[in-house]
């Protein structure tokens, strides 16, 4: 793979786990029950992290990431959950995973194959959180000490992030 496909080929990845960000950080929005929004804002800043080393990757390469639109998504009515938009995620999780990984034995420069093979088997971990949303799991990053609903908890995530 010479130089020009490579930057073509990180530049894809990058624009596509950026995208899948900008979607999970429009539903995190949207997700009411207070541990699923704390996975939910572990896997966004854990995708800041992956953005970073592709940002660094493009960079040692003498080029630049591309830009994506920020995802508006309708707000849910009172009764609806975000279930189904935590169902595309895992989909879409596992369907990254299943277009990348056939690609990466072309990459010739290791450090960076080895990169993305971290990144989609963090990815692959998202989907593992999805689906345990999806399942009612509540513990996924850890149980709190005092169980659900302890002080600081209340009944979900606040409307607004700072209250004055």
């Amino acid at each position: 793979m010479n130089q020009s496909d490579l930057v073509a080929l990180v530049r894809a990845f990058h624009r596509e786990k950026l995208g899948m960000r900008e979607r999970h950080v429009a539903v995190a929005r949207l997700v009411r029950d207070y541990d699923f929004n704390n996975t939910y804002q572990y896997i966004i800043a854990r995708e800041d992290v992956h953005l970073s080393w592709l940002d660094a990757a493009l960079a040692d390469l003498g080029a630049t990431a591309d830009e994506v639109s920020a995802v508006d998504l309708a707000p849910l009515g009172k009764k609806e959950t975000a279930n189904p938009l935590i169902g595309e995620d895992a989909h879409e999780a596992d369907a990254f995973v299943s277009r990348w990984r056939p690609r990466l034995p072309d990459v010739g420069n290791a450090r960076l194959r080895n990169l993305m093979n971290v990144i989609l088997g963090e990815t692959l971990e998202q989907k593992r959180f999805f689906e345990q949303m999806l399942a009612g799991q509540e513990d996924l990053l850890g149980r709190r000490s005092n169980g659900p609903g302890s002080p600081g908890t209340g009944d979900g995530v606040m409307a607004v992030r700072w209250i004055e």
